[in-house]
């Protein structure tokens, strides 16, 4: 029997698929943002990587989550329900991601039309940012200790 599987990595891979999104909605913003500052012979802020890049965190805390699964090494007869748990909490972060990316790129879009308000729109990121931490923490927290 194989023992250690915890939720087969669902947590891991649901939220990268939200980091992938949210990256990606967040990217393509700012590559917009840019050619209309090019456009314009205005300089390009590259401060927007930071809004392009938030969203990567959500792996790092969906490959956490998965390592105290496992780590937790719960009776083999349970997986269903680890999978289930790493399932939803891997959904809640990757959706964390995913609206993350969508504010910053609207972040993307003023900051570089504007020039102003980075620590408002990085406020704003960091708030969505925290949902994928509580969740993260609260799941580890759930977790039944040998």
């Amino acid at each position: 029997m194989v023992e250690g599987l915890g939720d087969m990595s669902l947590s891991l891979a649901i939220a990268a698929i939200g980091s992938a999104l949210g990256t990606g909605v967040a990217g393509m913003a700012s590559v917009g943002a840019w050619k209309r500052a090019f456009m314009a012979n205005k300089a390009a802020p590259f401060l927007l990587v930071v809004f392009v890049g938030a969203p990567l965190s959500q792996t790092i805390y969906g490959m956490i989550l998965r390592n105290a699964i496992q780590g937790a090494n719960l009776d083999p007869k349970s997986y269903v329900y680890q999978m289930i748990l790493g399932g939803m909490a891997g959904l809640a972060m990757g959706l964390s991601a995913y609206m993350q990316g969508k504010a910053g790129a609207k972040a993307a879009d003023a900051l570089a039309e504007t020039g102003k308000g980075f620590g408002n729109y990085i406020m704003v990121v960091g708030v969505i940012e925290t949902v994928a931490l509580f969740v993260m923490v609260f799941t580890m927290t759930a977790l039944p200790t040998a």
